[in-house]
């Protein structure tokens, strides 16, 4: 089974994770489980940039992304080249390390 590194962030997972998922988890279904508190605002829909993650390992054994979530990962706070929204991520058999933006762009939390 594929292995989930979550890597230390203050607000959603102070000390980090990792954990195992089966083959062809939810990368943000998975991290909600297993006790990472990160945002979805859009209830995992493809609709928001809240769960952006960037992927530190494993980045080029995941599936291609679409244009709709590339379109919405313009829009998120500290795009990298390695960035996906984690609600569109397929865990396949490789082992992932993740790490978790400092801020988000949810105005939802942030009261507007």
């Amino acid at each position: 089974m594929p292995r989930i590194k979550v890597r230390p962030h203050a607000q959603f997972c102070p000390e980090g994770a990792e954990f195992e998922v089966e083959k062809n988890s939810n990368l943000c279904e998975s991290l909600l489980k297993n006790g990472v508190k990160i945002e979805h605002a859009c209830d995992m829909s493809c609709a928001c940039t809240t769960c952006h993650v960037v992927v530190r390992k494993g980045f080029d054994h995941l599936d291609e992304m679409n244009d709709v979530e590339a379109d919405l990962l313009d829009r998120a706070w500290g795009l990298e080249a390695d960035s996906r929204l984690s609600c569109q991520v397929i865990v396949e058999d490789e082992d992932l390390e993740v790490e978790i933006p400092k801020y988000t762009l949810n105005h939802a939390s942030e009261g507007h």
